[in-house]
Parts: C-alpha cells; sequence; structure tokens
C-alpha cells in the first residue's frame, strides 16, 4: 500500500491529491493515514498495544509511539506498567498517567499494507459523506440541475457534481423517461444520513417545484412583489397556483402569464405540458374558493369555519356543475388542496330541494318532540331553529318575539323542549348502562351522552378503548378508488357532521390524559410544537 511504505514528502503527496479529488480536508486524510499505520502496527506488536502514529502535516515525519498506563498492579502488560517501572523512565509519573514509548519504524508486509489502505479507504468514504450531508442539507427546497447516471427499478440516479441523488419513480411525472446522459432539473425535497451514506431526494411532482420554477421564470417573485401563497397539482395533468401582490400597481396574474403567455409556458414545457390555472389569492376564504373554482360560476357559497368546511352553489344553467367538478373531480379536488378547505358542490335546484328537506324534517322534529301542531312547527324552522336544544337554550324573549307568539307560548314551549331533553337523556343514560360503558367516560371533556352511547354500540366502552382510538376511527375517512381516483368515504363512529376531525383528535388526547398515557405539559408542548410546524409550513408555502 503506497501511502505505507511511501517515503515522507510522497505521504503528504498522496493526503494532497485524496482530499482535492474527494473535496474533502487534507488534515482528517492525514488522520485516516495515521489509523491505518497504526493498526498494521498492531498487527506487529499485538492488537490489544495501544498505538498511535503521527505525521507531522509539513515536513511528512512519521513517529510511532507505543500507551502504556500507569497503574499499582499490573494485569495487562500490552498496555499498562507499574509506578516503579514508570518511575525509571520518567521520575515525575504518578498513578493515572500515560507513558509515551517511541517505537522503530517498521516494515509493513502486504497483508499489513492492504488492512491499512481498507482504514483509509473507510475513514476517507465516510469524510467523504459527512461532506456530502452538510453541504445539502440546507439545500433542501433549493432547484438543482444535474445529469443521469443510471436507471434502477423505474427510479433515476442523478449526478449533481458534489454528490449524487435519487428520484423515485412516484416523484417523476407520469410518461416521463429519462436514458443515461439526460439533463434532469427537480427540487430537493429531503436529505437524509444514512448507513450507505447521504440519501438526497429530489421531485418533480412536489407542489413547491412548480413554486421555484416560477420564481425562476417571473422577477417578481425572486424580488417578492408577487408572493406565491398556495400551490395544488396533479402532477403531469393539471395544476392550480394562488398568487397575490404586495404593490397594488402589479398585476400578480399577469405578472406570472408574462408577455403572450411566455413565463408561464417556459414552466408548462419544464412539467411535460401540465395545465396551470393562476388564481388571485384573497384572505377572505370564500372569495378565494370563488377564484379557485375558475372557470365555473358560483351563485352562493355557505362556510362552516368550524369544520373547515364550504358548500359552493352553482347554476343550473350552462353545465356549470360539471365545469365547476371537472373531469374526474380534478377541479374541485384541486381547488380544495389550495385553499385548505373541504368543498360540497350543489347546483340551485339541488339545494333548494335541501332546503325544502331539512324546512320539513325540522318542522317534524318541533311536532313529535313538543307535541304541537304543523303551523307552530312551521313557524318555528322558518325562523332557523334546527334543533330541540337551540329552542331551549335561547333567550325567551326572542322566542315570543316570533309573530303569534307571546310570553305565555314561548314559556310553554321551552318547559315542553326541556322535558323532552330530560326525558331523551335519561334514555340515553339507561342504554349507556345497558352497552356496559363505564362512568369514567363522563370525565373526558367533550364526551356526550349521546356519544357515550355510540361508543358503546362500537365496543369502545372506557376511557382506554377512546385512548387507544385514531381519528380515522372516530370521523371516517376518504380514499381514492384506484384508477378511477373517486373519492369512496368511510363512515366512523361518530356521523360526519357531529364532530370535526380536529376535534376528534382533541378529544382522543384529552382520553390519554385520562388514561395517563401522557401529561398535560405533554400534550400542551405537543400543541406547541403542531403550531410552530404549521406557521414554518405556511411561510415555507
Amino acid at each position: 500500500m503506497a501511502a505505507v511504505s511511501a517515503n515522507r514528502l510522497e505521504l503528504l503527496q498522496i493526503a494532497d491529491a485524496v482530499a482535492r479529488e474527494k473535496t474533502i480536508d487534507r488534515g482528517i486524510v492525514i488522520a485516516a493515514m495515521e489509523d491505518a499505520i497504526a493498526k498494521a502496527a498492531r498487527a506487529r506488536y499485538g492488537s490489544e498495544t495501544d498505538i498511535h502514529a503521527e505525521i507531522h502535516p509539513k515536513t511528512g515525519q512519521l513517529q510511532l509511539t507505543r500507551h502504556m498506563l500507569v497503574v499499582e498492579h499490573v494485569e495487562n502488560a500490552a498496555n499498562q506498567i507499574s509506578l516503579t517501572d514508570a518511575q525509571r523512565a520518567n521520575p515525575g509519573a504518578q498513578i493515572g498517567d500515560t507513558i509515551a514509548d517511541t517505537l522503530p519504524p517498521l516494515e509493513y508486509g502486504r497483508i499489513a499494507a492492504q488492512s491499512a489502505k481498507q482504514v483509509i479507504v473507510q475513514k476517507v468514504r465516510e469524510a467523504e459523506r459527512d461532506r456530502q450531508y452538510q453541504e445539502f442539507k440546507d439545500r433542501i427546497g433549493d432547484i438543482v440541475n444535474g445529469v443521469v447516471k443510471r436507471v434502477e427499478y423505474g427510479s433515476v440516479i442523478v449526478d449533481l457534481g458534489r454528490g449524487e441523488a435519487i428520484v423515485r419513480r412516484d416523484e417523476m411525472l407520469p410518461r416521463e423517461v429519462f436514458r443515461n446522459g439526460d439533463r434532469i432539473r427537480a427540487y430537493i425535497f429531503d436529505v437524509r444520513r444514512e448507513t450507505r451514506g447521504p440519501q438526497i431526494f429530489l421531485s418533480r411532482t412536489h407542489p413547491q417545484f412548480m413554486a421555484k420554477l416560477f420564481a425562476q421564470e417571473v422577477p417578481e417573485i425572486y424580488d417578492g412583489i408577487v408572493e406565491i401563497k398556495a400551490v395544488a397539482r396533479d402532477p403531469g395533468s393539471r395544476a392550480k397556483i394562488g398568487v397575490v401582490s404586495r404593490d397594488s400597481s402589479v398585476d400578480p396574474v399577469g405578472a406570472c402569464v408574462g408577455m403572450r403567455g411566455s413565463r408561464v409556458q417556459a414552466v408548462v414545457n419544464e412539467l411535460q405540458g401540465e395545465k396551470i390555472d393562476i388564481i388571485p389569492w384573497s384572505p377572505d376564504i370564500a372569495t378565494f374558493v370563488v377564484n379557485a373554482l375558475a372557470p365555473a360560476e358560483v351563485s352562493k357559497v355557505v362556510i362552516d369555519e368550524d369544520r373547515e368546511r364550504i358548500e359552493v352553489v352553482v347554476p343550473d344553467t350552462n353545465n356549470q356543475l360539471s365545469l365547476a367538478i371537472g373531469r374526474r373531480g380534478q377541479n374541485v379536488r384541486l381547488a380544495s388542496q389550495l385553499t385548505g378547505w373541504d368543498i360540497d358542490i350543489l347546483t340551485e335546484s339541488e339545494e333548494s330541494e335541501r332546503r325544502q328537506a331539512d324546512f320539513e324534517n325540522s318542522t317534524r322534529v318541533f311536532m313529535e318532540a313538543l307535541n304541537v301542531d304543523e303551523v307552530v312547527g312551521q313557524l318555528l324552522a322558518s325562523e332557523g331553529f334546527t334543533s330541540v336544544e337551540e329552542l331551549a337554550l335561547v333567550d325567551m324573549r326572542e322566542l315570543a318575539s316570533i309573530e303569534g307568539f307571546d310570553e305565555d307560548t314561548a314559556s310553554e314551549l321551552q318547559s315542553r323542549a326541556r322535558e323532552y331533553l330530560e326525558q331523551l337523556e335519561a334514555e340515553l343514560e339507561a342504554k349507556r348502562k345497558e352497552l356496559g360503558v363505564n362512568d369514567d367516560l363522563k370525565s373526558v371533556p367533550g364526551v356526550t351522552l349521546k356519544m357515550m352511547v355510540k361508543f358503546g354500540e362500537n365496543d369502545i366502552k372506557s376511557v382506554e378503548d377512546l385512548a387507544g382510538c385514531a381519528t380515522d376511527d372516530l370521523v371516517g375517512w376518504t380514499e381514492r378508488k384506484d384508477g378511477t381516483g373517486e373519492p369512496v368515504k368511510h363512515a366512523g363512529v361518530l356521523d360526519a357532521n357531529e364532530m370535526s376531525r380536529a376535534d376528534a383528535e382533541a378529544l382522543i388526547m384529552q382520553a390519554r390524559v385520562k388514561a395517563g398515557w401522557i401529561t398535560e405539559e405533554e400534550l400542551a408542548k405537543e400543541a406547541e410544537q403542531d403550531e410552530e410546524q404549521d406557521s414554518s409550513s405556511g411561510a415555507a408555502a
């Protein structure tokens, strides 16, 4: 092995050459050589011997020393020395000191040289990996250009010059094919330190890849005059991007489109013809949703802020429903991703029918629960009351102000409403006991008797059972069918209208606190971390 048998100057020349080739610090290469030489020397003097090699960084002078620990009673002569023997060499030696003996230069055989070479190669490789990780870990979120080195099982290995990266099959655009030697542009979305070296993961489907491409093409975005607030993509097919201008004199959509569409066309070409809708962003969610659903016209929006759900009503004419939904639901799906809200789309006639059905249902509920005739039931429903609970809790003066009612009528209605709710509660309590649901579930904040009955019917009978649930168990989940992309809804324990996902998650966490799985402090800390992540991801978007 040249590094071991070489003369002094050659050692330094080899160290310089390796450091330049691998772009690592020269000192790391010299340290690797020292370790290698020390290992080879231990093969000659014994594996337990504590041998150190030192190469002078300027002269290349090699010095081998054996370190011995000063002890009272020697147990291992290979690396220990008695106090008496140590004081012969050094009168000031004390127990616990280390005595260093200089060893004569060694002639290394083929096996020792081969072993030393492996040590140097390993150390240099580790240093190279560390350098690569340190260099790329701060570049997450950048676009890089590289050359396709090879293709493995559909994934593309990219040579970035100072490192290797991978674009997995699912991070490439559909029907996109790369061959060895092709140029490729992609987005760094993750850098991980792994045993076989740092893994740099690239993506061409990530929403931020499109945002960064626009930043490269549109000077106003690069300068911060126009800001990209949100991006939603169906890679290779269609995308929506929400933009806003900090300068009232700059049109954000026009800036992104460019003269005769030149800027947006450059991005479209890079993304293999992916159609891009550029949408003006608005802090008013209703306005933003209406913009996001373009080219469909919108008649009315109804917002449910608690559940982050928005109902959009479109005209019956000109095929507006099909336009709003889009092919295979693509338009509404992208609008939902862009705004972060669930969007339900109805035609005006469907909304009218549903409103009539809700009115009739509310009328029937009041007639049965309060034992009143249809006229009174309709009056209450037309005033916007939807449940007996609302009626029981409303201010009596508000009830008495309804045309045709007086204070006596209002008092009687509220009295009947409370009696009905008490009777309902007694029935639910009996049902809960019959199902064997533990009393301690009542102590979890947010749990109602109605919920406890539903829990019992689904074999959730204790605080521990509720603590072990996932959010999907309570409120259900939606998945898309393979091939069609159509959403399929799976029901949870509770009705979809009964609780939002955020509330369900909070309920489960409270149950875990009650069960002693986590503490209130840990829960508060977790909530703080979630808020920080949300704010940082919002800033990144």
